[in-house]
């Protein structure tokens, strides 16, 4: 299984700080954003990522982060993605990386608490389909909306002005290659953009979306208050705090 972390977009509402280098470069207590969802990778046992990113700000990250040695990584690739397409068509440009392997993929912007190597594994045995990452949230109205029956999700809402439950889905996802195929058909939304939601949908549809509720905080870090949310999870530790450097083994093979 490979990585897809996607690392673009304007960063606007972080600005002034973006005028300067892009979002997910910015730090999170002791470390650049972007190192949380690389290590939450490498300890699921991913060692392969591609970073997708854009903006006049992304040879940054070749300066920061080199070929990702130094951070466990056996081998880093870096796409430029053109323009504000949405998640989804920012997901595209991983298609010949991916090379035919299941992939999960995170938004840049998203650091947890707890460890995503039972999620690799569960769905490195998964047949086919996708896998999402719920967790509760106070305010789900700002995230897609897993709508549920029992345990059984049966929709999911972007942005729900009244939201079915308060099951946010996060921005960690697992796919199989279809997810390429999936994202040609989708059509852009009211606000111009590939929505990711309509990716999962599409395989709820087709009867192959699993999910696990995220042990653990979480949270994005794309404004003022959740960045400094984060910051404050990562320096105290959260409730049971867990070192993300800690590196695991490979779970999967190279043709995983």
């Amino acid at each position: 299984m490979k990585g897809v972390i996607l690392a673009g977009g304007l960063g606007s509402r972080l600005r002034p700080l973006t005028l300067v280098t892009n979002k997910h470069l910015l730090p999170v207590y002791d470390k650049p954003m972007i190192y949380y969802p690389i290590e939450a990778m490498v300890n699921a046992g991913i060692r392969e990522i591609l970073i997708v990113t854009g903006g006049e700000h992304a040879g940054d990250f070749l300066k920061l982060l080199k070929n990702g040695n130094q951070l466990g990584l056996k081998h880093l690739e870096y796409a430029y993605q053109e323009g504000e397409g949405g998640i989804a068509e920012a997901l595209k440009l991983a298609e010949d990386f991916a090379d035919g392997q299941k992939i999960c993929v995170i938004l840049g912007d998203n650091i947890i608490e707890g460890n995503l190597k039972k999620a690799a594994g569960d769905f490195f045995t998964q047949t086919t389909g996708a896998k999402i990452l719920l967790k509760e949230v106070p305010d789900p109205e700002r995230f897609g909306v897993a709508e549920m029956s029992g345990n059984r999700v049966t929709g999911i809402i972007e942005k729900p002005k009244d939201p079915p439950s308060n099951l946010a889905v996060t921005g960690i996802y697992f796919y199989d290659n279809d997810v390429f195929d999936i994202c040609q058909t989708l059509k852009p939304s009211d606000r111009g953009e590939l929505e990711i939601t309509d990716v999962n949908n599409h395989y709820l549809e087709r009867g192959d979306l699993t999910h696990e509720v995220l042990e653990g905080w979480w949270t994005d870090a794309g404004t003022f208050e959740s960045l400094y949310r984060a910051t404050r999870y990562v320096a105290e530790g959260g409730a049971n705090h867990k070192d993300l450097t800690t590196l695991a083994p490979p779970l999967f093979s190279a043709n995983a």
